[in-house]
């Protein structure tokens, strides 16, 4: 019997696309392993955060990373794999507006990214997985068999994340929410380090008008036709 080839799958695009979610249900599907690189960046944050680490100072940053060890366990209540931070479960603490508001910065700093990109390449040294964050077919896995760009409409955008936060937060702000989320687009694209850019050979996915399941089946067909 011919087993069936492993590839990996890399979802980039803006903040609110539903990157996560998507790769989460292709990962299902395909019974591959998938990688949050943002809520890497996200725990790296939350350390910083903790332990009063000053960011602009490479010294302290260079110091920080070396007590941070992050891991992707399965949890078999949630029936998903979250990130532990030096094994504490932090999957929900990171999602805060706290962090959400710094994590950009942090995630454009020179030594973070060499950090996380070197563990993100080690995950995907057997294949088999789905990563989503915002250079993962540009810089992290350049070759992958399969890159898709997600996008949407910015006021779309902005509801979804409204939604998703107002649950734990019913006194967030539309517009808290809004700049919150034009701060973090323009810090993704034009930090000199990774920007966030469209691989040339990714499938675009422009999913404001598009159903939770619409955009499911469409990234499951083009990934079934890279396996074959």
């Amino acid at each position: 019997m011919k087993t069936e080839k492993k590839i990996i799958i890399t979802i980039d695009g803006w903040s609110s696309c539903g990157k996560s979610t998507l790769a989460k249900q292709l990962a299902k599907e395909l019974d591959y392993v998938y990688i949050d690189s943002g809520a890497m960046y996200r725990a790296i944050t939350l350390y910083f955060l903790r332990n009063h680490v000053d960011w602009t100072k490479a010294k302290q940053v260079e110091e920080g990373l070396k007590n941070i060890n992050l891991q992707f366990l399965y949890n078999p209540k949630s029936k998903q794999s979250e990130i532990h931070l030096n094994e504490e479960n932090v999957e929900y603490v990171i999602r805060d507006l706290v962090v959400a508001e710094k994590v950009s910065e942090v995630a454009a700093i020179k030594e973070v990214r060499a950090f996380a990109v070197e563990q993100q390449r080690k995950m995907g040294k057997h294949k088999g997985i789905v990563m989503d964050g915002r250079d993962i077919g540009t810089v992290v896995f350049p070759k992958a068999e399969l890159k898709i760009f997600m996008t949407a409409d910015e006021m779309v955008r902005v509801e979804r994340r409204f939604k998703e936060l107002f649950d734990k937060n019913p006194n967030i702000t539309l517009d808290e929410v809004r700049s919150n989320l034009e701060m973090r687009d323009y810090i993704d694209s034009h930090r000199e380090v990774s920007p966030l850019r469209q691989a040339v050979d990714a499938e675009v996915l422009d999913n404001s008008n598009l159903s939770e399941k619409q955009q499911f089946d469409l990234a499951l067909k083009w990934a079934k036709q890279k396996i074959s």
